[in-house]
């Protein structure tokens, strides 16, 4: 099972993981991290929302926290999950923050 961290702002973050990782046993979200959202950080992805595998739904947190996440977490992947940022703007994600995880985008196929 692969660990995995969900970067997003509250809207693609979500919608990618109810269709791609809420039923998807290959996977545990760790977490999501948010930065356009105020006062997000430090709520929860509701469990009524978050399927069965999370019972207790899934922490999100302020994307400053990335670093920490993925050390304390063991992170094997973070999912830019963001609709309204290019990549290159957030291009330290597949290097510095993310730089032992594998870095991916999770696309409509």
């Amino acid at each position: 099972m692969r660990k995995v961290i969900i970067i997003g702002a509250a809207g693609r973050d979500f919608h990618n993981f109810n269709t791609f990782f809420r039923d998807n046993s290959d996977y545990k979200v760790m977490a999501f991290t948010a930065a356009q959202i105020p006062d997000i950080d430090g709520r929860k992805y509701p469990p009524e929302l978050s399927g069965d595998l999370y019972p207790e739904g899934i922490p999100i947190y302020g994307e400053a926290e990335l670093p920490r996440l993925i050390h304390e977490y063991g992170i094997d992947d973070c999912v830019f999950s963001y609709s309204d940022v290019l990549f290159p703007g957030h291009g330290g994600f597949g290097s510095g923050e993310c730089g032992r995880c594998r870095f991916q985008i999770v696309g409509s196929q």
